[in-house]
């Protein structure tokens, strides 16, 4: 079983940084792909970031493309997602995600296997 603990969301205002973390235990965590999504109220989960298993490659949502940053280290099983000129419409519960697949459909959260329980950020104006 791959658990995920998600972690260092909080409160921040507008322009200002966070930067997330999210642990991987059970597995070979070198071996899976690696994703940011978020979610706020009353809307679907939203593709952030993907990062490869060995973190050659990383791909962004348009949305967030040059203020945030994915990056993962294999010797810690654990994610990040570095989050900056943070706006008010990035305000949401993050969830880190674990897939063992390619997937051409990496922004679908079908694509994955698991999940954490999601860390809080709210941005204020």
């Amino acid at each position: 079983q791959v658990q995920l603990v998600e972690s260092g969301g909080g409160l921040v205002q507008t322009g200002g940084s966070l930067r997330l973390s999210c642990e991987v235990s059970g597995r070979t965590f070198q071996n899976y792909f690696m994703a940011w999504f978020r979610q706020a109220p009353g809307t679907e989960r939203e593709f952030v970031a993907r990062i490869s298993p060995r973190g050659i490659s990383t791909v962004y949502a348009d949305s967030v493309k040059g203020r945030f940053t994915i990056s993962r280290d294999n010797a810690k099983d654990t994610v990040y997602l570095q989050m900056s000129s943070l706006k008010p419409d990035d305000t949401a519960v993050y969830y880190c995600a674990a897939s063992s697949r390619i997937s051409t459909t990496y922004s679908q959260p079908g694509s994955y296997d698991y999940w954490g329980q999601g860390t809080q950020v709210t941005v204020s104006s």
